[in-house]
């Protein structure tokens, strides 16, 4: 009987979300199921029908493969993309070889773009080869339960980037076997500040014997150039050819092994970087391009000849106390560089706000140089302090633009927008989000658009999205860390340069059906609008008539390419083009639009018939969405895996909370590892110990009221921070929060929102909720209040505490949580049925130990403090043994400030 291999991949497919897979061990006998080469690598090109097929073994798999210390090689690396009237189709494939004697772990692990759509994902296990299928969700999960319940299964993992998504496959495979990974997904290319910019993460993570970067380009509307900057460093000067034709190019970049070596004699990669294509096409004098190809039509309309309209932009800045930091020293940054690139024909104010709301002036003003440094200067000037009040600081922000508007201040042809910069939920005057997303609807004008900047891992981004995307805009998530500045200066210039405000296209009567543009463009096209939808075959020639378009600033007639059978023709005989690029181009913009429209549905009965279109447009196009999932198997249907859709998690290094349960959150690995600690009440457990930095952070246990099943819960009830050289203590207890200097000491209850700022140390509280403390630009923390009703009959109140993975800790910090600043190798595989069914087990390898992990899941709740939120983790038994340095009576502290003694 054959093995059933068996795992499951999760698809982040909200605002930041990655991709991660684990499989089990293969048997070692699994060669012997086909009678195939082991050194073959059966890999799936796709056809002109878009149809996946077995290819044959080529001359690139001969040869001595590049092996690293670890005898784990990557035989061949490839990227490979097409570039088709802007639709990008990329492969990635990888073929990867374990060259010892034993079993090892073999990692697949890529960027993908964080709009692009995963249609197809490959393995090939020596011989046999793994596809994928779209299935609804639960049908896809029945198939897949139903497989995991006849044998192995495996587990998961989750990580996040900015602008990019990780996808991380890993086996534990046995030696001298080979395996090949294969990834497929779409995007669209969007013209941004005049060209458009391809950008594939290429990290091999070793030394390569064939690598290889092809990009083939196919505009039908003529190149103008192809650029290729050196973005991967000097190293590779020279290296990169480009191929250019009228209408097509050819981009390569094969980099020999010697070529790829750090230094002559070094065995690390230089190959580590994005490696960028730039080009644009011919426009002439048109406004509009029509592209008419297999039943479907795109039109592009980017009017070159357009200067960008004055803007009228009010800048509505978070300053309360939990921005505090590193956090505003990036946003004063970012908002002296925007400042100075404002043009003097823009009119700017800037409302800034914490319990209260202030303006730097009442009315807008012309960007002038006199006018754009004093708004610097005052910008450099803030002190954040206090509360949140989000809601009174937008309304500010509305009534300054419509003021200007009634005063017939405003030029008519310019286009009026407000960026918001905020890091958390509002604390101060209206608390709740969805009257504070009406009164913002209510107020502001139709012709105005609303953008949101979220910083920090806490951030409420959620809410700032549908407060955006409500109000004709979009929402970006800005870590709060050292890149803060340049993503805000990004966001910004992608927001900043409207050519148009609002278009309507007008298609003769009869010719198209099921138009879709994107909306955000509708508003501000920046550089570029697209249309795409079905066209009626019969009347091709009267949608080559003349089409208009109507605007608020212009009048335009759009020509349009008038020989459809010659772009018929083209295509065809080129065999790089996709065949489907214009029905490609349509999916993908209605399923993103319907998307959007499905976040902003008033109603359940309107979200509900949204979903069911998102869902036949997944199925019918073969594209992961949030309600399909990956079914991928076997030719014979009997081996499945699944790929599946959860949600956004905010993320921080190591939440704690009560049982005291902790999830150690691995960048490296994106595990989740979970461990309680057993202790007693009134016990004192070290959390971090940093001598270097001077920074300690204790917790004292308390427990509950009584046993439950002959066991006392214990929870944190007080957290002691010590920050040795300020000579400054905090003491939070679920009572009071008290920060000491000394002689001196000042408190603030539970029951107040406001903040103590001592030394460049800053406590800001929010009412019955959380605490914040940051000091300096370096770190910061969170604790946050668990509150039960009085007379519960067990349950005590208690603290958590969340340490985010950006606090600049020195490489001697440890503790329970601060040991796992410098991040140990983790490798899990195995995965087999526990003695609870819902809880599979598997292996850990870590620090030199083999540990019996379960799946499950724990409570985080950073994002809801009354039932929490459900965090997948591999859970380690007996009080963390083997994950952590020693026992953990080790971490066993004499009082709420000491430091860790020899760890």
């Amino acid at each position: 009987m054959k093995p059933l291999i068996c795992f499951l991949l999760l698809f982040f497919v909200s605002e930041i979300r990655s991709f991660d897979l684990v499989i089990d061990e293969i048997p070692d006998d699994l060669e012997n199921l086909f009678d195939l080469e082991v050194d073959g690598f059966p890999s799936k090109p796709m056809t002109r029908n878009g149809r996946y097929q077995r290819s044959t073994l080529n001359d690139e798999d001969s040869g001595e493969a590049v092996a690293g210390d670890d005898k784990i090689s990557i035989y061949s690396y490839k990227v490979q993309s097409t570039i088709t009237s802007r639709l990008v189709n990329t492969m990635i494939q990888s073929k990867v070889e374990n060259k010892a004697k034993h079993s090892q772990n073999l990692v697949f692990d890529v960027q993908i773009p964080k709009e692009a759509f995963i249609h197809n994902f490959t393995m090939n296990i020596n011989g046999i080869t793994f596809t994928s299928s779209i299935r609804e969700k639960s049908a896809a999960r029945q198939q897949y339960a139903q497989a995991r319940a006849k044998g192995k299964a495996a587990g998961i993992v989750r990580s996040s980037a900015l602008d990019m998504e990780n996808f991380k496959a890993e086996l534990n495979v046995p030696g001298g076997m080979k395996v090949q990974f294969e990834i497929h997904y779409q995007e669209m290319m969007r013209k941004k500040l005049g060209s458009y910019e391809f950008v594939i993460p290429l990290q091999p993570g070793r030394l390569a014997k064939h690598l290889e970067v092809d990009v083939r380009i196919i505009e039908p509307q003529g190149l103008r150039y192809v650029h290729v900057p050196n973005s991967l460093g000097d190293h590779f000067a020279g290296i990169t050819t480009i191929s250019k034709g009228e209408k097509k190019a050819h981009v390569s970049f094969k980099p020999t092994v010697a070529q790829q070596r750090k230094c002559p004699t070094c065995s690390a990669t230089a190959v580590d970087g994005n490696f960028v294509v730039t080009y644009d096409v011919h426009r002439e004098t048109k406004a509009g391009e029509l592209e008419i190809f297999n039943g479907y039509f795109i039109h592009y309309f980017a009017p070159d000849n357009l200067d960008p309209l004055p803007k009228n932009i009010l800048f509505v800045i978070d300053v309360s106390g939990s921005m505090w930091g590193l956090k505003m020293k990036q946003t004063v940054e970012a908002m002296k560089t925007i400042l100075g690139d404002l043009r003097p024909d823009d009119h700017f104010s800037i409302v800034d706000f914490n319990h209260n709301v202030r303006t730097w002036r009442d009315d807008l003003v012309a960007a002038t140089a006199p006018q754009t440094e004093d708004a610097k200067k005052y910008i450099q000037e803030i002190h954040p302090n206090g509360g949140t009040n989000i809601n009174e600081a937008l309304l500010r922000a509305i009534f300054i633009l419509k003021e200007a508007s009634s005063l017939g201040m405003l030029d008519p042809n310019s286009v009026s927008m407000i960026i918001l910069v905020s890091d958390g939920d509002p604390t101060v005057g209206e608390l709740k989000l969805t009257k504070i997303q009406k009164n913002v609807k209510q107020n502001i004008p139709e012709d105005v658009s609303l953008f949101s900047l979220g910083i920090g891992f806490d951030v409420d981004y959620d809410f700032l999205d549908r407060l955006a995307h409500e109000n004709h805009g979009m929402a970006q998530r800005i870590f709060g860390n050292q890149e803060t500045s340049s993503q805000m200066k990004k966001f910004y210039n992608q927001v900043s340069t409207p050519l148009l405000k609002k278009v309507e296209f007008n298609y003769p009567q009869g010719s198209v059906s099921d138009v879709t543009q994107n909306s955000f463009d509708n508003y501000f096209g920046g550089s570029e609008i697209v249309v795409a939808g079905k066209v009626d075959t019969n009347n091709v020639q009267h949608l080559q008539s003349v089409i208009t378009a109507t605007s608020s600033n212009a009048e335009l007639v759009l020509e349009t390419l008038a020989d459809v059978e010659g772009l018929d023709d083209f295509l065809k005989k080129e065999p790089h083009a996709d065949p489907k690029f214009t029905e490609k181009l349509w999916a993908y913009l209605t399923v993103n639009q319907l998307l959007a429209e499905r976040n902003l549905a008033p109603t359940a009965a309107l979200k509900r018939n949204i979903t069911r279109s998102i869902l036949q447009m997944s199925l019918d196009h073969h594209i992961v969405t949030p309600f399909t999932a990956m079914l991928i198997e076997n030719p014979e249907g009997n081996e499945r895996m699944l790929a599946d859709s959860p949600q956004d998690q905010k993320k921080g290094c190591c939440p704690v909370d009560n049982d005291p349960h902790f999830i150690i959150h691995l960048l490296k690995s994106q595990e989740n590892i979970c461990f309680n600690i057993d202790s007693e009440p009134g016990k004192i457990l070290n959390l971090v110990s940093d001598p270097d930095s001077g920074v300690v952070i204790n917790g004292q246990l308390i427990g509950a009221k009584k046993r439950e099943n002959k066991k006392l819960s214990t929870y944190f009830g007080k957290i002691g921070f010590y920050f040795k050289n300020k000579g400054l203590k905090v003491e939070i207890s679920t009572e009071t929060i008290t920060l000491k200097d000394g002689s001196y000491s000042t408190a603030l209850s539970w029951s107040d929102t406001g903040s103590i700022i001592r030394k460049r140390l800053l406590v800001s509280v929010k009412k019955d909720s959380s605490v914040t403390i940051a000091m300096d630009t370096e770190m910061s923390f969170m604790v946050l209040l668990h509150r039960v009703w009085k007379n519960h009959p067990v349950n005590v109140d208690f603290l958590g505490i969340y340490i985010p993975p950006t606090n600049q800790f020195s490489p001697s910090a440890h503790g329970l949580i601060g040991q796992f600043m410098s991040e140990p190798e983790v490798y899990i595989y195995n995965e087999r049925p526990g003695r609870d069914p819902e809880k599979p087990e598997a292996t850990m390898e870590v620090k030199g130990h083999k540990l019996t992990v379960t799946s499950g899941l724990q409570k985080d709740y950073r994002t809801d403090q009354v039932f929490g939120t459900n965090v997948h983790c591999w859970f380690v038994h007996n009080s963390g043994k083997g994950f952590i340095d020693g026992h953990y009576n080790d971490y066993l502290v004499p009082h709420l400030y000491s430091f860790l003694k020899n760890p």
